[in-house]
């Protein structure tokens, strides 16, 4: 199964950079639950406090909430188990339902808690290409929705544009909010200390392409960028992590067939070249 080969995978990374005892690694023990980090009056990252692996594996990663009067739109699900923690903390912020949830990629980290919030009544929506790692890994919640390229969604007035990059996976989603100057990143970038950025090759991911898909978000006008796991980092802060993992400088090619919307007439959801 191919988040299970993520899983392992990230677990093999992080024991590089931890203590190993005579069993092997060991992920430490979850810190306190989750706490909403304001990042704006209508925007808050659900986030991990201790952000080392014990977390990932009790909570999964970080979770964006973008109110508007129209409802709640969600970039990211976090896991399965977070789920009743997740729904509790919206409700102190709004009273308005889920109505979009954005896959940033297929990880059950981000995606395990979709099922429960799709059963609620939300619309979960995924690039095409990780909607099919999401088939092929048989996961719980895989999105009706997967665009190709670029789209376009608009709720309560306030516009969350995706785009369609490869590195983490084949098929990772950026979430820019224009009104804010805020982009949400996934696992094309991750700040905790103990959790390293990784890509996974059975999903599709490529450090060549990461360096060129950075490169190509670098030219987006936001001021911050929320990551997979940890605080969020300034533009500049980006562009420091960006040089220290070196790579290829030239710009992500185009995305070339027209970005479509794999389910027909959806009012909300709207194509973008």
């Amino acid at each position: 199964m191919r988040s299970a080969f993520y899983f392992l995978s990230i677990l093999w990374v992080a024991s590089l950079h931890a203590q190993q005892g005579p069993g092997g690694f060991q992920a430490p023990p979850p810190g306190p639950p989750p706490n909403l980090v304001k990042v704006k009056d209508d925007l808050y990252i659900l986030q991990n406090q201790a952000s080392n692996m014990g977390d990932l594996i009790a909570y999964g990663g970080n979770a964006t909430i973008f109110l508007t009067n129209a409802g709640v739109i969600l970039i990211d699900s976090k896991n399965d188990q977070e789920h009743d923690d997740l729904i509790a903390k919206l409700k102190t912020l709004t009273d308005k339902p889920i109505k979009y949830v954005i896959l940033t990629h297929n990880h059950a980290d981000h995606s395990g808690g979709a099922a429960k919030l799709e059963a609620m009544g939300a619309t979960l929506l995924i690039t095409a290409n990780d909607r099919d790692n999401m088939v092929l890994g048989n996961q719980p919640g895989t999105p009706d929705l997967g665009y190709v390229g670029h789209a376009q969604l608009t709720l309560g007035g306030k516009e969350v544009e995706l785009r369609e990059f490869r590195g983490h996976t084949r098929g990772d989603t950026v979430a820019y909010l224009p009104s804010e100057r805020v982009i949400c990143l996934g696992d094309l970038l991750t700040t905790a200390d103990t959790i390293p950025m990784i890509v996974s090759y059975a999903d599709g991911g490529s450090w060549t392409d990461w360096s060129r898909s950075m490169d190509e978000i670098l030219k987006m006008d936001f001021d911050m960028a929320i990551p997979g796991h940890g605080p969020m980092v300034t533009k500049q802060q980006l562009v420091q992590i960006r040089a220290k993992f070196g790579g290829h400088s030239r710009a992500c090619p185009r995305h070339e067939s027209q970005p479509q919307v794999r389910r027909r007439d959806h009012p909300n959801l709207n194509q973008r070249i």
